[in-house]
């Protein structure tokens, strides 16, 4: 996805569900997590199915489906070839209002199978970008 699009997508979001955030402070998924919440404009919803501690002083959801509302973006933190399971469990809980939505794979994930089925349903799709960089050098920077 091109530069512009993404910042796009930054711009107009107003929440971002963390997929697969670690309680751990060296995963990158808690440190991305953290930024998220302490440095963006995001309301931020954590997602973990293992665990049922907070996680930054976060409630901590075990899927989607416990959310009170629907993201804009789906920020998942899992192993490309993990992400078909990822998609199949979470998608059915924002399928109604998945139309605009994004669903955002980590730096280093990619999955073509799981970016087209988000796209037919609707969805963005941003894949192998990371969204604190992006932030960074998008809206933070103001560039």
């Amino acid at each position: 996805m091109e530069s512009a699009k993404v910042k796009e997508i930054l711009q107009s979001a107003k929440t971002v569900a963390v997929i697969g955030v670690s309680g751990k402070p060296d995963r990158a998924s808690h440190q991305v997590a953290a930024y998220l919440i302490e440095q963006t404009h995001f309301d931020v919803y954590l997602i973990n199915p293992a665990t049922t501690e907070e996680i930054l002083g976060q409630q901590v959801y075990k899927s989607l489906a416990e959310l009170p509302i629907v993201p804009d973006i789906v920020n998942v933190f899992r192993k490309g070839e993990d992400m078909p399971g990822v998609f199949a469990k979470e998608f059915p809980a924002i399928e109604n209002q998945a139309a605009g939505k994004t669903w955002w794979m980590q730096l280093g994930i990619e999955n073509q199978d799981v970016a087209k089925l988000a796209s037919d349903a609707g969805m963005q799709v941003v894949m192998n970008r990371c969204i604190k960089v992006d932030y960074q050098n998008f809206i933070a920077e103001g560039k």
